[in-house]
């Protein structure tokens, strides 16, 4: 009885596993970042926020500074749209 429930629940999990995407986050381009729908996007610009404040080692959220550097890389990426979002983020933050 054990054997069949455990079958089920391993098959039940395998169809959203076969769905999983895998993005490679430095290729996304500022084109593909500006057609994102506002969940995807609001979802990638907090990614490349955390990734980007943990190489600067900060350990602190400033949302006001969040929305501002969000409406600037979108700025940013209006007039440079075939550039990565991550080489321009890069670009932008070397001097710092």
């Amino acid at each position: 009885m054990k054997e069949p429930a455990c079958l089920l629940i391993a098959g039940l999990m395998l169809p959203a596993t076969a769905q999983a995407q895998s993005y490679d986050m430095g290729r996304i381009t500022c084109a593909q970042y500006l057609a994102m729908s506002p969940a995807d996007s609001a979802v990638f610009s907090a990614w490349m926020s955390g990734w980007f404040n943990q190489k600067k080692g900060y350990v602190f959220v400033d949302l006001g500074a969040y929305a501002r550097n969000v409406a600037s890389v979108k700025s940013w990426c209006a007039s440079n749209p075939v550039e990565s979002v991550m080489a321009g983020l890069q670009r932008s933050t070397a001097s710092q």
